[in-house]
């Protein structure tokens, strides 16, 4: 039997390993495989169906106790989460190069090509997109190895990108939408599939310099061609945000509620939101769900997805 003590021993390992290896990053990968290993541990931990049952029985008395830790996973995992975006990006750049040494200067430039283009190329082992396997494209679907450097895709990331295609549930994007993306982070992979999915313009912000200038250079790696865009901006200050049709907020957007609040003047009147969310066991690796402002806007639909790391909460405007 899962008890309050056994999730209190837990998640405070958790917690000390996330904050342990936070203060590791350098700006280098030397640490990334031990993160990648504590996060992958983590989103098994936070999906495993026999924890979900146990926390759902916990006292209110209990999950009091529990508030505090909560708190602090929420918001470690969510740095660690970037910072391992930020490994995944740094490891692309390094692929990238090796690539582009070993071919002769007057090929170099068909490099920009590789990712769309080029069965086995590093590029290609991240973007694995095929017609005919639209509904399980993922940057993992290929691990091979290169110079001992595996790019390979963490759980965590795998979990992720198996969501993207449910995201807006019968809101459909398509090659005419304007999706925004807020909180792309270094390895913006939810720009890079929409927009190769349905050639969709999409653009990404995020308030955090280093990631906006680690995801650019992902974004000229694999999406040559590609109609995407990040910049380090706020909302309101953002043109697009008006012409956005879609609207996407990372779950690991602390202050997404408070922003969706914003959004209602500075949005035009058909805009679909998807909220990422975490509820119960979920909630300690998402932000939660939140009530909203009833003449704001109207929740039109959930999308519960039991075996991955977040749930997703479709918003109109009242």
């Amino acid at each position: 039997m899962i008890t309050l003590v056994h999730f209190q021993t837990c998640l405070s390992e958790f917690e000390e390993k996330f904050d342990k290896l936070a203060s590791k990053y350098d700006h280098t990968i030397q640490h990334s495989s031990e993160l990648e290993a504590v996060i992958n541990d983590y989103s098994r931990f936070v999906t495993n169906q026999e924890n979900k049952a146990a926390w759902e029985q916990l006292e209110h008395s209990e999950l009091e106790e529990l508030d505090s830790l909560v708190w602090q996973l929420r918001n470690k995992s969510a740095q660690c989460v970037a910072i391992m975006e930020k490994y995944r990006a740094l490891k692309l750049g390094r692929v990238s190069k090796l690539a582009e040494v070993h071919l002769l200067p007057p090929f170099r430039p068909l490099l920009r090509h590789f990712p769309l283009t080029c069965p086995g190329t590093p590029a290609e082992n991240f973007l694995a997109w095929n017609e005919n396997s639209a509904k399980s494209a993922s940057f993992g679907a290929s691990r091979h190895a290169l110079d001992n450097g595996d790019v390979q895709i963490a759980d965590y990331f795998k979990n992720i990108e198996e969501c993207i295609d449910k995201e807006f549930g019968s809101f459909h994007v398509t090659s005419d939408s304007k999706v925004l993306l807020v909180g792309s982070g270094s390895f913006p992979m939810t720009p890079l599939l929409i927009a190769k999915r349905s050639g969709a313009e999409v653009v990404g912000i995020d308030i955090d310099e280093e990631s906006i200038t680690l995801g650019r250079k992902v974004v000229e790696t694999l999406g040559t061609g590609l109609k995407i865009r990040l910049e380090s901006t706020l909302l309101e200050n953002l043109d697009y945000t008006r012409e956005a049709t879609h609207i996407i907020f990372s779950s690991t957007v602390a202050a997404k509620y408070d922003l969706l609040d914003q959004l209602h003047a500075l949005t035009n009147t058909q805009v679909v939101v998807a909220m990422r969310y975490g509820d119960q066991l979920k909630s300690l690796f998402n932000y939660p769900m939140r009530a909203t402002d009833s003449n704001k806007w109207k929740l039109v639909d959930t999308i519960l997805r039991p075996d991955d790391v977040f749930d997703i909460a479709l918003y109109q405007k009242a």
